[in-house]
């Protein structure tokens, strides 16, 4: 079974993405401090959702 994630999160990752393509990698700790320059979310867990996500998406485009 996969990983449940929120909308939210899924949302702002896929415009992340696509804004800025050449900013992430597939290092969690590299994408946790590109999202918080990027954005103004408060919560650490939020961003932290995110930069997660955006990892997962980085790592799978790179195995195809």
């Amino acid at each position: 079974m996969g990983n449940v994630r929120p909308e939210t999160v899924k949302r702002i990752a896929h415009e992340l993405i696509r804004r800025y393509p050449d900013r992430f990698s597939s290092d969690f700790a590299e994408n946790k401090k590109v999202v918080l320059s990027l954005t103004n979310i408060p919560s650490t867990k939020l961003r932290n959702r995110i930069a997660g996500y955006i990892t997962r998406l980085v790592a799978l485009s790179h195995q195809e």
